[in-house]
């Protein structure tokens, strides 16, 4: 749909008067800045885009959205420079201060996209201002409206520079169609870090370790990393441990090319790098008993919180006893498949609860985008004492319980335990 020029806005009310040029300007320019201002009160904002420079130099755009930072309301500003990005989140109100003082001064062109319309404001270098709107939505679009205000409720925008780095946007910093899912992945695991945070006990306030093993091409470390630095505003030391050189050296440029401090990648995997102290253990898609040595040196290395997805569930499957009333039903090559990662992922959160975490196995993201869609969540719990020495005691019973049931003689991530059991929390033994 075309833009709607100022005047012929009768039939929405959004006809400025007759009034001398100057005074119609400013009113234009106040006016869209009242429209920011409604749709943050009215939680209707998508983003706004501050663009064409009005001095050749350094910062190319600003780019702002909604962002709720520990129960406060606040306006995130990205501020986009030719060689590095900065991202400032201040309040609603400081926010809008900013943004007035930055329209016409620094950048001759506005655009405000809220779940209904996209405002654009444009200034000469004559300062002449010309306001548009276009309609996005109409009454009876109502599902396509929706749509825009879930996508505001995403923790990563789309403008973040590093996508284009990983080629999940192009250069207009558009979503590249075929990471569709890619980009709703890691989204989902941004959500999933950001609440389990709220419930745990960093090392250190305000600072946070992270290890991701099996980085790949750095698509969670590289989020992880730009939400806790920028989202949450913790001092984030975040370590991509991959096999590949290759995707080693391609991530490693691109946080250097983005400014991204305290976020590195290193070559090798779970076996060679064994952290002594982190708060944060990521573990997506290790294969098999990579798993448990994933686990092993989270627990060990006193990670206030785990995150894993399993895969490649190898080790039980031939262990496994069928009992008698189960048979008919285990038979069956994939269900017999089926209840062998159930029964492995089962005996790895028992064995996390424990070593004193309270652990959950749930989908991660929905089967239409990957088969590897089972996580395993697990926050530290503080309690000491009787009841939880109790509580850990319990666990162990069900451990050898379920083993005995299914004729499980062995399993990784119990055999790793016990040979280290009593070794100090800050010296790993993983061989």
């Amino acid at each position: 749909m075309n833009p709607i020029p100022e005047a012929a806005e009768t039939a929405a009310g959004d006809t400025l008067r007759d009034e001398p040029a100057a005074l119609a300007d400013l009113a234009r320019r106040e006016r869209f800045l009242q429209l920011l201002a409604d749709s943050l009160a009215q939680q209707t904002l998508s983003k706004l885009v501050l663009s064409k420079p009005r001095n050749a130099g350094d910062l190319q755009r600003v780019t702002a959205r909604p962002l709720a930072l520990r129960g406060e309301a606040c306006l995130s500003l990205l501020w986009h420079h030719q060689t590095k990005d900065i991202t400032k989140n201040p309040t609603v109100a400081e926010g809008l201060k900013q943004v007035d003082e930055l329209l016409g001064s620094r950048f001759f062109h506005a655009l405000l996209f809220t779940t209904t319309d996209e405002w654009q404001l444009m200034v000469s270098k004559r300062g002449k201002m010309g306001l548009t709107r276009r309609s996005l939505a109409a009454p009876a679009e109502a599902a396509e409206a929706t749509g825009h205000a879930r996508e505001k409720q995403r923790y990563l925008a789309l403008e973040l520079p590093f996508l284009q780095d990983l080629g999940v946007t192009d250069a207009q910093a558009r979503l590249v169609p075929a990471m569709a899912r890619k980009w709703k992945q890691i989204n989902k695991f941004v959500e999933v870090l950001d609440h389990a945070l709220d419930g745990v006990a960093l090392h250190q306030p305000g600072r946070v370790r992270v290890v991701d093993f099996g980085a790949g091409k750095g698509y969670l470390t590289f989020a992880t990393h730009q939400h806790l630095a920028h989202g949450r505003g913790l001092q984030a030391e975040v370590t991509g441990v991959e096999l590949r050189p290759d995707m080693v050296d391609l991530c490693n440029a691109a946080a250097q090319r983005r400014g991204m401090h305290g976020l590195q990648f290193l070559c090798g995997d779970v076996r060679s790098h064994v952290p002594e102290q982190l708060d944060v253990m990521i573990a997506l898609h290790a294969c098999d008993t990579a798993t448990d040595f994933a686990l092993h040196t989270g627990i060990r290395a006193g990670a206030a919180l785990i995150l894993s997805s399993p895969c490649c569930h190898k080790q039980i499957r031939p262990q496994m006893a069928l009992p008698p009333l189960l048979r008919p039903m285990l038979q069956h090559g994939i269900h017999l498949g089926q209840q062998a990662e159930m029964v492995t992922d089962s005996l790895r959160a028992l064995l996390l609860e424990a070593e004193g975490y309270d652990a959950q196995v749930f989908e991660f993201v929905a089967l239409e985008h990957t088969s590897k869609n089972k996580m395993i969540l697990a926050a530290r719990r503080q309690d000491s004492g009787p009841a939880e020495d109790a509580r850990r005691a319990a666990a162990r019973r069900q451990v050898a319980e379920l083993k005995a049931f299914y004729g499980v003689r062995e399993h990784c991530l119990e055999t790793m335990l016990v040979a280290t059991a009593g070794t100090p929390q800050d010296v790993v033994t993983v061989g």
